[in-house]
C-alpha cells in the first residue's frame, strides 16, 4: 500500500473530532437525551460530585470536559498514576481559595480506581464542604474500588458501550466534519463502516482510530481516496467477515453457536466461536450469551457450567481480546460435552404464564411477614414453621396460593447431577404426603 501525504495534521483524529457541547456527544442516550437526568443537571447548572463508570472510549473524559464547558467552572485534569498526596492537597488547597472569589473548581480524575485509600481519603474533607466537585472516571466497579466515605458522596453514573449505530454516525461525521476529514473525498462503503463499527466493541477512541488508518493508508486517486477490504483486512489482521448492517448474520452466527453447544458438538461450536471473535464479535457478549446457556440448556445437570461462565465472562473482562479467545475456546468445549437439561427453563415458563394469568393472588398469611403489630393482628405469620427447628429440615406448610395448590413447575430429568436431585425431590414430595 501507498502511504498518503496530502492531508498532514498533527493532532490525531479522535483529538480533532473531540465533542465540544452535548449535541456533538455520542451514546449514553440513557443519561444525556432529552430530559434525562444528567442532562438536566448540566443544562440547570447543578453539578455535584459524581463518578462515571464503564469502559474505555465511551466519553467519560470528553463528557467532565463538557460540564466544564458549560458549566464556566476551572477545569483541573488529575491524573491517578503520577499524583500523590502531596498534589492532591497542593491542588485542593487552591480550589478552596478559587471558591472564596465564588469561582467553581470541577477536579477530574482519570482511572481514580488507581488511588490508594489514603490519597482517596485526601479528596474527602474538600468534597464534603464543597471547595470542590470532584468527577473521577472509571472502568472497575465503583463499590469495591472506591472508599465507601467518597462513594457516599458522589452520584455514580454508569456508561455504556457505544452500538453499533452511535459508533456508525460518529464515523460518517467524521469523515463529513471539517475538524476530521471533510475537507478531503472519501469513498469508503457502508459494509466497511459497519465492520469498524462492531470490529470497536462499543469504544468510540477505537473506531476512531481504525478509521484515520484506513484513510491514511489508503490509495488516492484522482483527488479521491478509496477504502477497500484489502486495506480493511490488512489494518485489522483479520478477514473482513463483516456482518449485515441489520445484524442478521452477527445473530445468525450466536444461534449456531448455541445450537451447536446444546447439540454436544463442540468441534461446531469452536468453529462458530471463532467465526464470530474472527469477525470483531465482542467476547463480552459471546461470555454473557454462554452464562444464558449455562442455566437454560444445562442447569443442575452440571451446577458447575454456570461457575465456570461467570469465571469466563469475568476473565474475558481482565484479558480483553485476543488473550480470552482460549477462555471463551474452553467454555464452549465444556459447555458442548457436559449433560443437557432444559428443566428449569421449562420451570420458568411454566410459572410465568400462571403469574401473568392471576397477577393477584394473595401470598398466603403464613409465609407473610409480620412486621408490626397490626400485621400480626391479622394473622401474618401465624402457623408459620421454621423449617430448620425439625428434624428432617421439612414441613408441610402451605407455600403457594390455594388457586394454584398442586401445580408442578419444576420436572427434574434424569442428566447428569439432577437425577440425584431428582431423587431427592421425589423424596420431600414423599414426605410432605405423609405428613399432610
Amino acid at each position: 500500500m501507498e502511504q498518503t501525504t496530502f492531508f498532514d495534521n498533527s493532532l490525531p483524529l479522535r483529538a480533532r473530532l473531540r465533542p465540544e457541547n452535548l449535541s456533538e456527544f455520542a451514546g449514553q442516550k440513557h443519561l444525556l437525551g432529552e430530559g434525562k437526568v444528567l442532562r438536566r443537571l448540566i443544562e440547570s447548572d447543578n453539578i455535584s460530585s459524581m463518578i462515571f463508570w464503564g469502559p474505555p472510549g465511551v466519553g467519560k473524559t470528553t463528557l467532565a470536559r463538557i460540564i466544564a464547558r458549560q458549566t464556566k467552572a476551572k477545569f483541573i485534569d488529575f491524573s491517578a498514576v503520577t499524583s500523590g498526596i502531596k498534589e492532591i492537597r497542593e491542588v485542593m488547597q487552591r480550589a478552596d481559595e478559587n471558591r472564596r472569589y465564588g469561582e467553581k473548581t470541577i477536579v477530574f480524575v482519570d482511572e481514580i480506581h488507581r488511588f490508594n485509600k489514603a490519597q482517596q481519603d485526601a479528596f474527602l474533607p474538600f468534597v464534603e464542604k464543597g471547595a470542590i466537585i470532584l468527577i473521577g472516571a472509571t472502568t472497575e466497579n465503583p463499590s469495591f474500588e472506591i472508599n465507601g466515605a467518597l462513594l457516599s458522596r458522589c452520584k455514580v453514573f454508569v456508561l455504556q458501550p457505544l452500538s453499533a449505530d452511535d459508533i456508525v454516525a460518529l464515523l460518517k461525521r467524521a469523515i463529513s466534519d471539517e475538524r476530521g476529514f471533510g475537507n478531503l473525498k472519501i469513498n469508503i462503503g457502508d459494509d466497511i463502516l459497519d465492520y469498524v463499527a462492531n470490529f470497536a466493541n462499543g469504544d468510540a477512541r477505537n473506531a476512531l482510530t481504525t478509521l484515520e488508518m484506513l484513510v491514511l493508508n489508503s490509495n488516492e486517486e484522482g483527488g479521491v481516496i478509496t477504502v477497500t477490504e484489502q486495506t480493511l483486512k490488512d489494518l485489522t489482521g483479520r478477514k473482513s467477515l463483516l456482518y449485515d448492517k441489520k445484524g442478521e448474520e452477527h445473530y445468525n452466527l450466536i444461534s449456531a453457536l448455541h445450537k451447536s453447544m446444546r447439540n454436544s458438538d463442540p468441534d461446531a461450536a469452536v468453529y462458530w466461536l471463532a467465526r464470530m471473535l474472527e469477525a470483531g464479535g465482542d467476547p463480552l457478549y459471546i461470555a454473557r450469551r454462554i452464562i444464558r446457556f449455562a442455566s437454560e440448556d444445562i442447569g443442575i445437570a452440571d451446577p458447575r457450567a454456570l461457575d465456570l461462565a461467570v469465571s469466563v465472562y469475568q476473565a474475558c473482562h481482565f484479558l480483553g481480546m485476543p488473550e480470552c479467545n482460549v477462555h471463551l475456546t474452553q467454555a464452549v468445549v465444556y459447555m458442548s460435552i457436559v449433560p443437557k437439561s432444559n428443566a428449569l427453563y421449562i420451570a420458568y415458563g411454566r410459572r410465568r404464564e400462571d403469574a401473568q394469568k392471576m397477577l393477584a393472588e394473595p401470598v398466603p398469611l403464613v409465609i407473610r411477614n409480620g412486621v408490626t403489630s397490626l400485621m400480626s393482628d391479622l394473622g401474618y405469620g401465624k402457623g408459620y414453621q421454621y423449617a430448620h427447628d425439625t428434624e428432617d429440615k421439612l414441613t408441610n406448610m402451605q407455600c403457594l396460593p390455594d388457586s394454584l395448590l398442586g401445580r408442578e413447575y419444576y420436572t427434574p430429568t434424569e442428566q447428569g447431577q439432577e437425577a440425584k436431585f431428582k431423587q431427592r425431590l421425589r423424596l420431600i414430595k414423599e414426605w410432605k404426603e405423609k405428613h399432610k
